[in-house]
């Protein structure tokens, strides 16, 4: 599974600070239906993510009924990424 999307790259201060995007409302719909046969626990879901012109794997993370996709500083930096930035973002589940 492919999805695609813009999002606002956001700041939280918790404590273990990071960077995220918020997946819209629509595509995390259709993660949804996937999430059981997908998930490791904990609701999260093991991920590919494409920004620009870099890769890397991560998981999603469940929130509030939606999912986060968590920047790496690495991505960030070589990307230019800063906070409140409008990022477009490509994600692959394997499922």
């Amino acid at each position: 599974m492919e999805l695609a999307f813009s999002g606002e790259v956001w700041f939280w201060r918790g404590p273990a600070p990071h960077h995220f995007v918020t997946v819209p409302d629509e595509q995390c719909a259709a993660l949804e239906a996937v999430a059981a046969s997908v998930t490791y626990g904990w609701g999260m879901i093991p991920v590919g993510v494409r920004i620009g012109g870099t890769d890397w794997r991560t998981s999603l993370w469940p929130k509030d009924g939606r999912y986060l996709v968590p920047l790496r500083v690495a991505a960030r930096r070589a990307e230019g990424i800063e906070l409140g930035d409008r990022v477009d973002v490509r994600l692959t589940v394997d499922v």
